[in-house]
Order: C-alpha cells, then sequence, then structure tokens
C-alpha cells in the first residue's frame, strides 16, 4: 500500500501543480511505515502570469446585458475593448490581466488539496473531529506536517495540526524531534537519525543484507518479491537476521514452512546446497541491536516454532482421515446455488475426465523421456523433498500395457473424486492457498498411486501467465475436465463474464485450457467435449442416466417437465431450455484464443482469416494453421497471391458470381494462353494443396498455392475477365472463383489487411 500511495501521491500533486499554473522541473515521493513525504524541484517563484479575454455583448447591446457582463468580469466600463464584428457593428471583449502568483501560497493550496483528495484503499477518522462526516480522512491520524518551501515555511494547517519544519526520527534510535532546514537535507537528515526514507533503498538492504546472511550460513536464499516489498514497508531501519527452527518441523511440507513463515511472520526461507528446505529462515528487525540481534532472533525462533506447531498438528491431524472418508463432506458445500454441491461438480469432472482418457483425447504417456514430471527446464514439477518425506510429484512413468488407456481412466477418474476432498482438511481451513497441493501431499502419504497424487496436486494448474502447464496424462484429463465443467456449467446459466466482470474467472479458466490443448499437442474435438460436459450436467441435474447426450437430456426433461420430479432445482429448467450454451461457449474460446494469440505477437487479421472458414475446433491444428499462414504472408509470394486474391475476390463480388457452372465454354471457343496456364496451375495446385491439408503440412499447401502466384498475375495483365462473348465471361470467372477456393482450402484471404 505504501508504494502505491507515493505515487498516488506524486500524480495527485503532479496534476494539482499544473492546474494552478506552477512551473517545477521533478517530483520524489518516498514513503515508510511513519511518514509519506514528497520533494518537488526546480519550482518557480510564482505562477506564469496570464491574460484572458472574454467576448461580451454587442457594443450596441441593451444596458442590463452590458451590465451583466461587467459584473460577471469585475471590470469596468471603460476597461472594456470594441472591436469590429466583421458586419459593420462591435463587440465588447474584457481582457483580463492575471498577475503570477506566489509559490508558496500555491504549494499551501496544492498540499491541502493533496491532504483531502487523497484516496486511501482503507482510511479513518479520529479525535474529536470525526463525529462530522465532513472530517478529514486517513490512514492512520496525522501526527504533523512538514511544509517548507526552500528553508521558508509553507503555513497551512489541517485536521487542527499546523505545519512546521520539525518531525521524528526513528522510534527506537532517534525519537526526539528533528528540525528539517529544506527540501535539501530531508533524506540524509533522516538517514543520520536511522531513517531510510527511500523504499528502493530499504528493499536493497534488506535482499543484499537476507542473501549474505544465508549464503554466511552456507544456505541460499528464497527469493520473494512480495515479502521484499512487505518487509520494507515494515521497517524504516532494516536489519536482515538469521534464525533457525526445529529440524523435526522438516517433517511438514516444505510448502507448508514456506508459507507459515512468509503469511503470519513476514520471513524469508533457505534452501540447503541439494535445494531442499533448510531449518532456517530470515527475519527483518527495525533496530540495530546492541547483541547484534540475538535477543531478536530469540524471539522470533520461539514466535515460528508455534507457528510451525500449529501446521504440524494440522497436518498430523488430516493425515488421520483418509481422503475417501471425507468426501462426503463435500455434499455439505454449496458450489453455486445454481449448479447444485462441489460433491455434485466431483461427480461431473470424474466422468468427463474419465471419457477424455477413454475416447483417446488425453494421448497415452511415451517410453522415453523424464516421466510425466519432466517440465521444459529440464526440471521436475516438484523436485526433491525431505527425506522419508512422501512427496505427490514422485511419479514414475506410466508402464506400458495392453490395457494401459483403461488403467489410465481409471487412475484419472480416482485424482477427480479425491482431487477437491482437501477443501474440508484443517490445513486448507488455516491456508487456502494450499488446496490441491496438500492434498497431493495426503493423496501421497495414504498409498494413492503417484500419477494420482500428482494428478490432485495440480489440477489447479496453470493458474495464471507463466505458471507451469501440467503434462502428465492424468493430471491433465483431470485439469481440463475441471475448468471445462467450470465454464460449461456457468454458460449453462448465462453467468457468462460481460466487459471486465468475470466473477467466476472463467476467462483465466479458458486460457488454461488453451494452454493445456497447445502444450500437451492435444486433438481436442473442443465442440465434442464441451457438448458432453453439457450433457454430464443437464443428466446430473435431472437424475437421468448420462446416455443419449444433450438433445435426449432435454427431450426427457420436457416429457416430465409437467410434473417436476422432487428436489430437481429451478436450474435444470434453465440448462434444459438454453440450447445455445454449445455455441457461446466454443465462441467464447475462440475470442479467448484470439486475445492469446494476439498477444503472443499472432496478426489479428491473420487469426480472423482462419476463424472465418468455420467448422475447426482442432486448436492444435487451428493454430498451425494460422502460424503457417503468418510465416507465408510475409513472403513476397504470400503478398503477390494477397494481391490476386483480392483483385479476383474483388471482380467475383461485383459481378455477383456465386462460383457456378466454372467450365462453361471450355470446349466452345480457344482459351488464351494465359488463360490455359492458370487453369493447368489450378489443377496442379488444387490436388497438392488438399492433399498437404489432410496431412496438415500447412507449409506445404502454401507453397502449393504460391505456385499460383506467376499465372494469376500474367492472366489479369494478358486476359479480359469481362468479355463480351458470355461464354468467355462465365469461364473466366469461373477460373476465378476456383482460384479464390483453392485459396480458402487454407485461409479465408479476405480477412487479411494489406
Amino acid at each position: 500500500m505504501q508504494e502505491r500511495a507515493r505515487i498516488d501521491l506524486a500524480a495527485l500533486f503532479e496534476a494539482r501543480l499544473k492546474a494552478l499554473n506552477l512551473a517545477f522541473e521533478s517530483i520524489e515521493s518516498f514513503a515508510t511505515p511513519r511518514r509519506l513525504a514528497l520533494i518537488v524541484r526546480g519550482v518557480a517563484e510564482t505562477t506564469t502570469a496570464a491574460t484572458e479575454e472574454r467576448k461580451g455583448p454587442r457594443a450596441d447591446a441593451p444596458d442590463a446585458a452590458i451590465q451583466g457582463f461587467l459584473r460577471s468580469t469585475g471590470l469596468n466600463r471603460d476597461q472594456l475593448v470594441a472591436r469590429d464584428d466583421g458586419k459593420g457593428g462591435q463587440v465588447l471583449f474584457a481582457v483580463i490581466e492575471r498577475p503570477g502568483i506566489a509559490a508558496g501560497s500555491v504549494l499551501a493550496s496544492a498540499t491541502t488539496h493533496a491532504i483531502h483528495n487523497f484516496a486511501w484503499p482503507k482510511s479513518m477518522r479520529w479525535g474529536d473531529a470525526s463525529s462530522s462526516t465532513e472530517s478529514l480522512r486517513w490512514v492512520r491520524p496525522l501526527q504533523g506536517v512538514v511544509a517548507l518551501l526552500g528553508d521558508k515555511l509553507v503555513p497551512i494547517e489541517v485536521a487542527g495540526l499546523k505545519s512546521g519544519a520539525q518531525t521524528v526520527g526513528h522510534r527506537f534510535h532517534h525519537p526526539g524531534v528533528i528540525t528539517i532546514g529544506s527540501a535539501n537535507d530531508y533524506v540524509e537528515k533522516l538517514r543520520a537519525c536511522h531513517v531510510v526514507v527511500d523504499g528502493a533503498e530499504r528493499r536493497a538492504i534488506i535482499a543484499v543484507g537476507a542473501k549474505l546472511a544465508a549464503r554466511k550460513a552456507g544456505l541460499e536464499l528464497v527469493e520473494d518479491e512480495g515479502l521484499l516489498f512487505e518487509n520494507a514497508g515494515l521497517t524504516e531501519w532494516p536489519v536482515p537476521l538469521l534464525g533457525r527452527f526445529d529440524a523435526d518441523f522438516l517433517s511438514v511440507p516444505p510448502e507448508v514452512i514456506q508459507l507459515t513463515a512468509r503469511v503470519n511472520q513476514k520471513y524469508f526461507v533457505c534452501r540447503d546446497g541439494d535445494g531442499r528446505l533448510a531449518n532456517a529462515f530470515v527475519c527483518t528487525a527495525n533496530v540495530d541491536a546492541s547483541d547484534g540481534g540475538a535477543k531478536i532472533v530469540e524471539g522470533n525462533q520461539k514466535v515460528l516454532a508455534a507457528r510451525l506447531s500449529d501446521a504440524r498438528f494440522f497436518y498430523d491431524t488430516d493425515l488421520k482421515t483418509k481422503l475417501d472418508d471425507l468426501r462426503p463432506k463435500l455434499e455439505k458445500i454449496v458450489f453455486h446455488e445454481k449448479l447444485g454441491t462441489v460433491a455434485d461438480k466431483v461427480d461431473r469432472v470424474a466422468k468427463l475426465a474419465r471419457w477424455l482418457v477413454e475416447e483417446g483425447i488425453i494421448p497415452l504417456p511415451s517410453r522415453e523421456g523424464r516421466g510425466p514430471l519432466a517440465s521444459a527446464s529440464g526440471k521436475g514439477e516438484g523436485d526433491a523433498s525431505p527425506a522419508g518425506h512422501p512427496h505427490p510429484s514422485a511419479a514414475s512413468p506410466l508402464p506400458p500395457s495392453p490395457d494401459g488407456r483403461g488403467n489410465l481412466a481409471a487412475l484419472a477418474e480416482r485424482a477427480a473424486l479425491l482431487a477437491k476432498a482437501d477443501l474440508v482438511t484443517g490445513m486448507v481451513g488455516e491456508f487456502p492457498e494450499l488446496q490441491g497441493l496438500i492434498g497431493g501431499y495426503y493423496a501421497a502419504a495414504q498409498g494413492e498411486d503417484p500419477q494420482v497424487a500428482e494428478a490432485i496436486r495440480d489440477h489447479y494448474k496453470p493458474v495464471g501467465q507463466g505458471d507451469d502447464v501440467p503434462t502428465a496424462p492424468v493430471t491433465v484429463a483431470v485439469s481440463l475436465a475441471d475448468k471445462l465443467d467450470t465454464i460449461v456449467s456457468f454458460f449453462s446459466q448465462d453467468m457468462k463474464p460481460t466487459g471486465s466482470k468475470d466473477p467466476f474467472a472463467l476467462r483465466r479458466a479458458a486460457l488454461a485450457i488453451l494452454a493445456l490443448i497447445v502444450d500437451n499437442r492435444i486433438r481436442l474435438p473442443l465442440s465434442i467435449v464441451v457438448g458432453s460436459a453439457e450433457t454430464l450436467l443437464v443428466t446430473q441435474l435431472l437424475g437421468q442416466p448420462s446416455s443419449g447426450g444433450v438433445e435426449r437430456a432435454r427431450g426427457e426433461f420436457q416429457n416430465v417437465a409437467g410434473a417436476e420430479p422432487p428436489g430437481v432445482a429451478i436450474v435444470t429448467r434453465r440448462v434444459a431450455a438454453n440450447p445455445d450454451t454449445l455455441k457461446d461457449t466454443l465462441d467464447f474460446f475462440a475470442d479467448r484464443l484470439k486475445v492469446q494469440q494476439r498477444e503472443a505477437g499472432v496478426r489479428h487479421d491473420l487469426i480472423d482469416a482462419v476463424f472465418a472458414l468455420g467448422g475447426e475446433d482442432d486448436l492444435v491444428r487451428l493454430l498451425a494453421r494460422v502460424h503457417a499462414l503468418q510465416a507465408f504472408i510475409t513472403t513476397e509470394d504470400g503478398r503477390n497471391l494477397l494481391a490476386g486474391y483480392k483483385r479476383a475476390a474483388n471482380i467475383l463480388k461485383k459481378e455477383g458470381f456465386d462460383g457456378t457452372d466454372t467450365d462453361v465454354g471450355g470446349n466452345i471457343y480457344e482459351a488464351e494462353p494465359a488463360e490455359s496456364a492458370l487453369k493447368e496451375a489450378l489443377d496442379a495446385a488444387e490436388p497438392r494443396a488438399e492433399a498437404a491439408i489432410g496431412a496438415e503440412d500447412f507449409g506445404a499447401a502454401m507453397s502449393a498455392l504460391a505456385s499460383l502466384r506467376g499465372p494469376i498475375d500474367a492472366f489479369f495483365e494478358q486476359v479480359i475477365v469481362n468479355d463480351s462473348d458470355p461464354d468467355k465471361r462465365i469461364a473466366r470467372l469461373g477460373l476465378l472463383a476456383r482460384m479464390r477456393a483453392a485459396v480458402h482450402q487454407v485461409a479465408d484471404f479476405s480477412k487479411i489487411e494489406g
């Protein structure tokens, strides 16, 4: 909050000075836990003098109109200037000279304005004045105001406080009064009194000091930028100190220890030489203690030990109950009032995850490689954990077997059934950030298949840009099923994102699905998968068997709509009556894909050109087509073919030719050489392009189309398309229609700019 406040104060003050017409060179702002400061350098002595002209009534206007104008300007009649209006008359003007205002007065006004108009995320009123809603609101009660212009006091009064030149130093090292001479000595005088006012400098002190403290103990600091800002915001004289905790606590998962230290105590943690979590932490003191911080470290070690004892209690207690036994409790957690409980969602996700594997949508793991946890960086997604401590990422490659897919489907279903069970554990109740992750640990400790444990751990991934994308088949199946179910469920209730509102994070879920599909090259028929997810939702809410598809489920509901079965929610009627869910969901994915690809540097018009073909819901194939098109359209052949296509398309559009009867006239007249050359080029290129597209070699398809460049150029140069002979005209329009159709096998070039 301090960093944001510092930036906002500078912006507010700068805008006010510009509005008051006071020139300055630069603005610096600083924030500590006890003070918010701003220094304006190069301030002009006065505001810029200005001349204002106001147009008044005509010179021969009624006296009442002229007197009203004089009152509004503060001038008398002799000070008005009469000017010709170009129509034989005169118009009165008031020329008002506004002299410069002294900088001190302007700064006093700007300071008061900034304090009263500063918007804190959280603020309070205080003292006797707080009984009035008009009293000042501030993040904490103001204790003093220092306002100087050079070495001169700028007199202001805010919330009963008069400005002065005095402030205080560090709470412990220098609690006495400091007199500030001017803005030039503000920073250094406070530094001499153990206050570092620059937040960036405090962060640097903490970062370097923490690394050195860890390195001195033979350890490596786990860097955390957010924690760095928090510690800098809590201290004015930061002193990083290394402490230790009992190594027995390392039996608790490392993420739990790190979260306990970070969230509750604002401590950094350390790794040992093997990259494992060490029983050490770095805290940041706000005092340079005479004993080197020994007492401070001792106190912090006691506090952390108590926190870790609580964490170990939650962990040990949770392990006593199987995840399977926790599942009934999910029936008491509402997923959404219109979509049932978390237990209902789990049931749908489990069925969908199994179906994804059984249908061959999720590929079986390869015999080669480093196993399902290998990542692009060469490290597993969850590396070594303490010895003797089962880690949910300790999976090995699936052994190939004749019934490998059936085994994989069973594992995916099992993982999905247990994936949400940790929501009712004590650990997640204490640390919601651990959901999924801690469930993976519990599953591993309770003897679940390593792949199931890994899927439970990672099924929320990816949760944002830059997050790891799962690659293990079981994990991918559960993650995809979970996110697909979420999107389809909310779309079925017409709870789609609108504008900047996305309360259920459906856009993020869609981007995660796209990342899973693209990174794992999953040949997923999106329309079928979305339809299956909708079927599961409809039939579950209807209480009917899930065979027969969405339409049958809707039909079954309509058959019983006259006598609604007990327990069927209103949501059921809405799902059954919403035939646009599939279309809306697919359009939503298309929009998200466009956004994702634009951010990746793909031209938006090329994306539109491929999407315009329609009927393509295999995203891997679609993106391959887009990337091949982008590579082709930047070449000379691509640019020339695009120009030829657009010329052909414009002629066809102007003539209203729909592409039928393309061979009429072929045997009635002797074709011109360029005409025959284009026909031969099309005869050769069309099957080549079609075969390449069938083989999903879009680069080769582009090369086949590139062969049309020369013939189409020659055709336009040497052949009159709109010949007076109707047979020639139809035949030549037919050639252009064939050329357009050949290009449309790859993309709709009419959508491409240029």
